[in-house]
């Protein structure tokens, strides 16, 4: 047994020892230098950190911005503008033609009715400077037209909790789920917050009849935070900037100059009353006192610098909207071509998600309960459409304009040719119906064809009079060539 312990104390011994290896990431150290910088770092939950207190205060502020600060301001604006432009077209894709042409008229003139492309500027702005917008699909019986659908949009302060900061798996500020995580229910007080009569009474609206429109940043986020939010701080330093340089400079301009002299006290110089002031009277000349020179105040702002530190501070701002600088700023004198279009694709592809998001979120709501209306209207709806529970459909949106027209032109016609796009797509990218484009112009040709007048074929912008004139000289030699051919042929 001594010896069998002994074996077995020695395989013990050689067995190999499980190290503990201690590694950390840098930025997870926590030190002098970086203590104060990471101080308001917290583990709070999406909830939590975007609670109603702390979202009063973003909207708040993010709402002065908009309305006192002109790059802010015109950064919402455009890119409201941008997201939703003239409006969103609607095309059914049914396999009735002629039903797809009259929903679509039908709702198009619904849309106008109601003014649709407006309210949606609208929530895409209290998107990027409150966060969030609600909407309520209502009947209005003031509506021009059979359907009296009408989207009320209501401010995010109006959607809270009677008892304030309400905060639990089952309701989160006014917004009630079930266990599966989906709104039952919205709770909207009567009177804005804002209003001095204010009355702590609520109404609620089944999720049904209710939109809410944000863009989640974090997983189980159930409210929405300002889209300018990283941008706020650095409104308030372009603005303490600007009225720093601006007073600096009115102070230097206030005082034409100092009289002031080289001689020591009690010296050779004429006795001058010190901080007395002198009268100048313009395009004249000044006999000042024995001993005493006279020397203007420089102004020393703006500095030179001051245009860079604007740009640099204002394409930071832009940059959390996914901005180019130019857009922001309304100023491409310092862009060529090329770069202003690689800045342009990262925000017209922001654009088109912005758009997708507003589609899938928004306008398939109000279709699917225009349809619902609708459809008790025969002359809206045929019988033979009726019976679908909802209608295949996709969205149009106003395309992007080309900074040159006449290459996107030509670029778009080698496409076409080597089979690389389609019109649908060509047409999409404009905002616009292939078929609709196609059938105007059909009736366009036909009208021409009637009236006598010969369409001008398209001619490569390349190109010299004299090499069309050959292409077409060797375009007219080969149609006599086939026609020899098919005669021999024949």
């Amino acid at each position: 047994m001594r010896w069998l312990a002994g074996i077995l104390s020695r395989k013990a011994s050689a067995a190999p020892q499980r190290l503990s290896i201690r590694a950390r990431y840098d930025a997870a150290a926590t030190t002098d230098a970086n203590r104060k910088h990471w101080a308001n770092a917290d583990g709070l939950s999406a909830d939590a950190a975007a609670s109603p207190e702390v979202r009063r205060i973003l909207r708040n502020r993010a709402r002065y911005e908009s309305a006192n600060n002109s790059y802010a301001s015109g950064i919402v604006s455009t890119l409201a503008n941008d997201v939703v432009g003239t409006g969103p077209r609607l095309q059914v894709l049914t396999d009735d033609a002629e039903a797809n042409t009259a929903i679509e008229q039908a709702f198009n003139a619904w849309a106008n009715a109601i003014n649709l492309a407006d309210r949606l500027r609208t929530m895409r702005m209290a998107r990027a400077h409150s966060g969030e917008c609600f909407a309520k699909l209502a009947s209005n019986p003031a509506i021009f037209g059979p359907v009296k659908l009408d989207l009320v949009l209501v401010e995010a302060e109006r959607v809270a909790s009677l008892a304030y900061g309400v905060m639990s798996s089952t309701e989160v500020d006014g917004i009630v789920y079930d266990a599966a995580g989906n709104p039952l229910r919205y709770r909207v007080l009567r009177e804005h917050p804002g209003d001095r009569a204010l009355r702590l009474a609520s109404d609620t609206i089944d999720a049904s009849q209710f939109i809410h429109y944000f863009m989640p940043a974090r997983p189980e986020q159930h409210r929405g935070i300002p889209d300018l939010t990283p941008a706020l701080p650095l409104f308030a330093q372009l603005r303490r900037y600007t009225i720093a340089v601006l007073s600096a400079a009115e102070t230097a301009a206030n005082f034409a100059g100092t009289v002031e002299t080289d001689a020591p006290a009690n010296g050779e110089a004429d006795p001058v009353e010190p901080m007395d002031t002198i009268e100048l009277e313009a395009n004249s000349l000044l006999t000042l006192p024995a001993g005493w020179k006279m020397s203007q105040v420089k102004p020393e702002q703006p500095a030179t610098t001051y245009s860079e530190f604007k740009r640099e501070i204002l394409n930071e701002i832009a940059r959390c909207l996914n901005m180019p600088f130019n857009v922001a700023a309304g100023n491409s004198s310092g862009y060529n071509y090329a770069s202003g279009r690689l800045d342009h694709q990262t925000y017209f592809k922001a654009i088109r998600i912005d758009q997708a998001h507003m589609s899938r979120t928004v306008l398939d709501r109000v279709l699917g309960e225009w349809f619902n209306e609708a459809k008790l209207t025969e002359r809206l709806v045929p019988t033979r459409v009726r019976v679908l529970d909802s209608l295949p459909h996709q969205w149009f949106w106003d395309g992007t304009e080309h900074v040159d027209p006449a290459k996107e032109a030509t670029a778009q016609a080698t496409r076409l040719a080597n089979h690389t796009t389609t019109l649908a797509s060509e047409f999409a990218k404009q905002g616009k119906d292939w078929e609709a484009e196609l059938r105007q112009r059909a009736r366009e040709l036909a009208f021409m064809d009637e009236l006598g007048i010969t369409a001008l074929s398209s001619v490569p912008l390349n190109e010299t009079p004299r090499e069309r004139n050959d292409q077409r000289a060797d375009q007219a030699s080969d149609e006599d060539t086939h026609d020899e051919l098919d005669e021999s042929d024949l």
